[in-house]
């Protein structure tokens, strides 16, 4: 761990004393809210537990929504909150809460330690449960009395957790191979745990040796490289229509290192009812609540299913006609989800910029290692469609549909890689919640380029109002800020684009300046998502 996030607060001083002097860099942040972000994101990048520290009742409450956001995306977080003293507990002491028990229940585990003897194995159990099985956050209450005492000399520290999952069984990888081979429009729907277990390469090696097309769960359009001919796209809110087509045309899935979440599975209609599937994956989906369990299920992790795959299949290929068929018709697949990709072909002149047109202008200047953040909201749709991912690990963003992420995971993708263009896509509505942490990034001398679509109001709310039958918009329209000046306000740079033609020499100097940059990009309100907008 080399990063803390946190709200420093006095009732772990202690904690943060000891983490300086082991070489951890605490950082501090101006709210819990972008601080747990950050921690997330910061295990989201680098598969590693990223720290968020916080007070009492306040600070822990302030931290829920990355603590959330972590369960959601599985990600590794240690979320620490500093306790009132013992003696105090039970008797309403000054922002006194059930900590374990309120806040700790969004974590996949949490604990409140009471003496010193138990902290080592309190700390096992938390680590084992934050890397073992699906990763997720764990939650930590410790009174401020208790930081201050000597943990036993003979304590032993947890090590990390043993692997679930490392061998799966082969008569199940035997099983999943067969139906992938023996199918005629097959697919393989691939998610973080791919870019968790470091493993887009095997998983790009599977793919062409049973010529299978992939598809990206929603958010995590880095997992395949998406300009190789068998990648179909990523599933869920912004997709073309050609991908959710492709899905129910399949008679046989893979899915890989994915949890079907809501979004990524269209409303948990995806496998369809009497398709044939498998579930490769650290918690393979179990039959409940209506849905149906795979046909085949496969205890492990990503990496180790598909080296065990790779290595059965060995030098066998597959019969030149079902080589030739699937070429074909996947080559035809491939050109139905380009034709429906193209976000920046309406016509347009303004006022304000065509976001399909900003998206176009990323993807031919960024270079194939620039990271991209985003943030909630209809704006990240034509990103969603029209970007290009190359390589893993280039893409932070929430499933758990979280504002106000964008900045902070930028923050973090800009200090983990400091020679890394890093590119955050937010909307007005989320960047203000977060836009403080501006000055976190001036400080710590990240830097990074914020994009701000900006339509004066939260539009994927007002979208849903809209379509209600008989809805009023009522508390969606928000009031003009100009982020340009509150970046410079902040110590960032900060520029307003009004026109098309303005944004590419703005995003060209803001990736060369030595400090955050701030783009605001206006957007006529007739933009309400990369499916309805004035040009068509």
């Amino acid at each position: 761990m080399r990063y803390a996030f946190t709200v420093p607060g006095e009732s772990f001083l202690p904690l943060i004393d000891a983490l300086v002097e082991v070489n951890v860099r605490v950082i501090g942040t101006r709210h819990e809210g972008g601080a747990s972000f950050m921690a997330e994101a910061y295990g989201q990048l680098t598969g590693r537990p990223g720290a968020v520290l916080g007070t009492r009742a306040v600070g822990a409450a302030n931290m829920a929504i990355g603590i959330q956001t972590a369960r959601e995306d599985s990600t590794p977080l240690f979320a620490i909150a500093g306790q009132v003293e013992r003696s105090l507990r039970g008797r309403d002491a000054f922002q006194e809460a059930d900590l374990a028990g309120s806040i700790g229940r969004l974590a996949k585990w949490s604990g409140e330690v009471s003496e010193a003897d138990a902290l080592p194995a309190v700390v096992t159990e938390a680590v084992r449960q934050a890397l073992g099985g699906r990763p997720g956050p764990v939650f930590l209450s410790l009174p401020e009395d208790l930081l201050t005492e000597m943990v036993p000399g003979d304590a032993a520290l947890p090590g990390p957790p043993r692997g679930n999952g490392d061998r799966p069984d082969p008569g199940a990888v035997h099983s999943v191979l067969q139906l992938l081979a023996s199918a005629s429009r097959p697919v393989i729907l691939a998610g973080a745990g791919v870019l968790r277990a470091r493993c887009t390469n095997d998983l790009v090696r599977l793919a062409e040796l049973l010529r299978v097309p992939v598809m990206a769960a929603w958010r995590r359009p880095d997992v395949f490289p998406n300009d190789h001919p068998l990648y179909l796209g990523m599933t869920g809110y912004g997709s073309p229509s050609s991908v959710r087509e492709r899905l129910e045309a399949a008679d046989a899935l893979l899915v890989l290192g994915c949890r079907l979440s809501e979004v990524t599975s269209f409303g948990y209609t995806v496998p369809r009812p009497g398709l044939r599937w498998a579930h490769a994956d650290l918690a393979p989906r179990a039959g409940r609540n209506g849905l149906h369990a795979p046909d085949i299920a496969v205890l492990s992790d990503a990496r180790a299913f598909l080296r065990a795959a790779i290595a059965r299949l060995g030098g066998s290929v597959l019969d030149a006609a079902v080589v030739n068929a699937r070429v074909a018709a996947t080559e035809a697949d491939r050109a139905a989800w380009e034709a429906a990709s193209i976000v920046d072909d309406a016509s347009w002149e303004g006022p304000g910029v065509h976001p399909g047109r900003i998206v176009a202008t990323l993807r031919r200047v960024l270079p194939d290692n620039a990271i991209l953040t985003t943030d909630a909201g209809n704006f990240g749709g034509w990103a969603a469609r029209g970007y290009r991912f190359r390589r893993p690990g280039t893409f932070l963003g929430p499933t758990s549909g979280a504002m106000g992420y964008g900045l902070p995971a930028a923050i973090v993708a800009a200090l983990v890689h400091r020679d890394r263009p890093v590119v955050a896509l937010t909307g007005d509505g989320g960047f203000a919640m977060t836009m403080a942490e501006l000055e976190t990034a001036v400080r710590e001398r990240a830097r990074l380029v914020a994009l701000v679509f900006d339509n004066e109001r939260y539009g994927t709310i007002r979208m849903h109002q809209d379509m209600a039958d008989g809805g009023r918009p009522a508390g969606t329209d928000l009031g003009p800020i100009d982020f340009a000046a509150v970046a410079r306000g902040l110590g960032a740079d900060g520029v307003r684009v009004e026109a098309d033609a303005e944004f590419e020499p703005a995003l060209t100097a803001a990736l060369a300046a030595d400090r955050p940059t701030v783009i605001h990009l206006p957007l006529d309100r007739r933009w309400v998502s990369v499916d309805h907008g004035p040009g068509g």
